[in-house]
């Protein structure tokens, strides 16, 4: 064998060794990840985590003391009850209702609240809101978060207001009258143009579909802000057209957004997923509903029996 091979093999050996060295280090996470920051009690907490942890528990911030609070005291006394009433409808009744009977935001004025089947977790809302959602933080002094969530609660306890019209009737006028399939979603029926009515009643109260059915634009959404429609309130669905670069014109209901691309479904039911940077326009038609106006359609006793209806739509496996 040429002894010529023997320093190429050499250096080459030498090479492979280094490269397997760099890679170790690479995948080495001691050497890789960040280091983690010493903590009081002795132990090592990663400084990103504990930052987004700061973060949610500032969005959240319910106090020792309000927890502390029982809330059923505050139920139990009218006068302190009527504070709660009073802070409520200035800070929560122009969404919500001043007697939760829900507006833009939804009922309040039922026994079971989705998301705050416990007082903590209706108190983290009442402080802290519902990132994603039209929901604010709300603006309290302290201490005042207990008596909202005792007002809540007591608006719970009331007795379901009962619709004057034959929910029976309005079944019907619903369904051909109205058409109201035609765009509205129902137990998985119909092209969810606008939302779905499944659980209606368990949402809204008479006054606000009353008037959806009277003033749809009424009950549109009032803000711009981008939103994911999975974790906003049903039936903020915002009107939005929109231009492409080469011409193209689509309007619809906006069904998702984000940074860089908007997804609408038109009145054709058909969906349009579109990337903002191929945009020559866009514009969000604030109080602009494509729902026609039902005064001139239905008489005052068919308004009632489709309210009525409404009311009853409570979700195939929702309970009260």
């Amino acid at each position: 064998m040429n002894s010529s091979i023997f320093p190429r093999l050499f250096f080459v050996l030498i090479g492979l060794a280094v490269l397997a060295l760099r890679a170790q280090d690479h995948a080495d996470p001691e050497k890789t990840a960040p280091a983690p920051r010493q903590t009081k009690g002795g132990g090592r907490a990663n400084a990103g985590a504990e930052g987004g942890v700061q973060e949610r528990s500032k969005q959240a911030a319910v106090t020792a003391a309000d927890l502390a609070v029982d809330i059923e005291k505050i139920i139990a006394n009218p006068a302190e009850l009527a504070k709660g009433q009073k802070i409520f409808e200035l800070q929560c009744g122009t969404c919500h209702g001043p007697k939760g009977e829900g507006s833009r935001g939804p009922t309040l004025a039922q026994p079971k609240l989705p998301r705050a089947t416990d007082n903590p977790s209706l108190l983290r809302i009442i402080q802290g809101g519902i990132p994603g959602t039209e929901m604010p933080n709300a603006r309290l002094r302290p201490g005042e978060a207990p008596y909202v969530a005792a007002y809540v609660r007591a608006l719970g306890r009331m007795p379901i207001e009962k619709a004057p019209g034959d929910a029976a009737k309005g079944a019907v006028l619903f369904q051909t009258k109205g058409a109201c399939l035609t765009c509205h979603t129902l137990n998985g029926q119909g092209p969810a143009i606008g939302p779905d009515l499944s659980d209606i009643g368990l949402r809204r109260g008479m006054a606000f579909m009353r008037r959806s059915l009277l003033e749809p634009q009424a009950e549109v959404p009032q803000s711009f802000l981008p939103f994911r429609a999975e974790i906003s309130l049903p039936l903020n669905f915002m009107f939005v057209r929109v231009k492409t670069k080469e011409g193209k014109a689509v309007s619809g209901i906006r069904i998702n957004e984000n940074t860089y691309s908007i997804q609408l479904r038109d009145l054709t039911g058909a969906m349009h997923s579109l990337q903002k940077s191929e945009l020559a326009e866009l514009h969000k038609d604030q109080g602009v509903s494509p729902m026609p106006a039902f005064g001139g359609v239905f008489t005052s006793a068919e308004l009632d029996d489709v309210v009525a209806y409404l009311v009853s739509l409570r979700g195939e496996n929702k309970t009260l």
